[in-house]
């Protein structure tokens, strides 16, 4: 039963990134456009910049629990690469428990709070463009909430390998 519940996390997390691979298409476009506008016809836009921080924040927001899926997040495992298989899971689930699920639950809930503020404010940017900010605080909030169910997602897999009979 978890281990299916892990697997769905999984699925939908991978899904999601590689869906969100395709971000990386319009923050090339505004960009080339930019510096196009910048250095061809010396009339830089007031909206590129901003334009581009938004499409990264939210590329890079959202692909936490993409990499976390892949195990892909850059650490220091001096430690860890001399551990076997089981002492590695009861070392990540320590670390899930004590740092991970307190830090990013944290995170979580505050990211949403000022979510939903920003979207019944209808919060602008306080730059001369103005665009509405709202859109994508709210898709941070989504980010960290996808982070979140992937830190369930490895704890279950964390926990099946330390109650494995079958050591490595």
């Amino acid at each position: 039963m978890l281990n299916n519940v892990s697997q769905a996390i999984d699925k939908m997390n991978r899904k999601q990134g590689e869906i969100l691979s395709f971000l990386i298409l319009p923050l090339l476009g505004v960009v080339v456009y930019e510096v196009f506008m910048r250095y061809v016809f010396n009339a830089p836009t007031i909206w590129g910049f901003e334009l581009t921080i938004f499409f990264y924040g939210v590329h890079f927001i959202l692909g936490y629990a993409y990499t976390d899926t892949l195990d892909a997040h850059v650490r220091v495992d001096i430690v860890t690469m001399r551990l076997g298989t089981r002492a590695k899971a009861i070392l990540n689930t320590v670390t899930l428990l004590v740092i991970f699920f307190p830090f990013i639950t944290c995170l979580t809930i505050w990211t949403w709070k000022f979510a939903w503020i920003a979207v019944v404010t209808r919060e602008l940017n306080s730059t001369s463009w103005a665009p509405p900010i709202y859109p994508v605080k709210v898709l941070m909030a989504v980010g960290f909430t996808f982070l979140l169910v992937q830190g369930i997602s490895n704890l279950i897999k964390n926990i099946r390998v330390i109650t494995s009979k079958s050591q490595t």
